[in-house]
């Protein structure tokens, strides 16, 4: 009996998980057809083509700022539009034209702003915030968004809820992209080296602090309207202070676990508490109640030893 009712069990939970990633895959699929014929090159490391005037098939590599991950592609934010709906229809036709190379990239509010739907993400004030950030004030032609920001890849991360060590993860890839990369920092930039680990060799503990903290946290002004701050600061500007993070005021708050210690308070009121729940900070992890409890508990231990210290004397005359 108990077989037969784990058995229908295990049909209709995979029969609802079915039914559920088809409904999801409908709206990642929905414009498949017309992304396959772009998709089918771009797609893949190597393409093929007719050379007509040879009469032979010719097979070469994919340039590999033209190569898009189809998985990364469908679970983005922009996985469910055309490839048309951001280039020109004018790609449709093989071989490409060539001053189509030259073709200008939507920016983020070309599409978003203005939009009362996506008022939520404060595009504007992103854009007002790109503009005051040391990135485009030092390479303003080069510096747009999609050079943090892959359009056939990004996905929004710190609002999603999820693990903070994923969204450090997510976050400080996009920085190391350039920062970790010679070949990538060259194309902004004139210097021939990078050293990350050299360059925050005053970092304590510095493998500890990449690994559970995001680059932006100490190079990046605060805000209190935006979720992650967009004005980049000079490194000269950058935190070194340590009881700017591990303090009952942690700068973490405002920043890395602002999403979740804004549900934290509607909740339950106890803003540290989610730092609590996903990690230990030196300093930052405090409860007011346990701090009173403590110097109530100190109290009488000295009163205790007091009141024994005159028990010895008294005892000894």
């Amino acid at each position: 009996m108990k077989q037969n009712i784990f058995k229908y069990l295990f049909l209709i939970t995979g029969f609802l998980c079915t039914v559920s990633f088809g409904f999801g895959q409908d709206a990642i699929n929905e414009n498949q057809p017309e992304n396959q014929k772009c998709l089918s090159c771009h797609g893949n490391h190597t393409f093929k083509y007719m050379n007509e005037d040879f009469g032979i098939e010719i097979k070469e590599a994919m340039c590999e700022n033209r190569l898009i991950d189809t998985i990364a592609y469908a679970q983005s934010n922009h996985g469910m539009f055309k490839c048309t709906d951001c280039h020109s229809p004018e790609y449709e036709t093989f071989p490409h034209a060539g001053n189509l190379r030259m073709e200008l990239m939507y920016a983020c509010n070309d599409c978003h702003g203005g939009d009362p739907e996506y008022a939520k993400f404060h595009f504007d004030e992103i854009e007002e915030a790109f503009y005051e950030s040391m990135h485009y004030n030092r390479a303003p032609d080069a510096f747009n968004c999609w050079s943090c920001h892959n359009p056939h890849s990004y996905k929004t991360q710190a609002s999603k809820g999820g693990k903070i060590s994923e969204t450090v993860t997510y976050d400080n890839n996009i920085c190391l992209k350039c920062h970790a990369d010679v070949s990538q920092f060259e194309l902004l930039t004139e210097r021939e080296s990078i050293n990350i680990l050299k360059s925050h060799s005053w970092l304590p503990n510095q493998e500890l602090h990449f690994k559970n903290v995001r680059c932006i946290e100490c190079h990046t002004q605060l805000s209190d309207s935006l979720l992650v701050s967009h004005v980049v600061m000079p490194k000269e500007d950058a935190i070194r202070k340590c009881t700017k993070c591990h303090s009952e005021n942690s700068h973490l708050m405002a920043s890395l676990y602002k999403y979740k210690s804004l549900e934290s308070r509607k909740s339950g009121g106890f803003i540290n508490a989610v730092i609590l729940n996903e990690s230990y900070v030196i300093g930052a992890n405090r409860n007011q109640y346990l701090n009173i409890l403590s110097v109530i508990i100190f109290g009488l231990v000295l009163t205790g030893i007091f009141i024994h210290t005159l028990f010895r004397i008294f005892k000894r005359k």
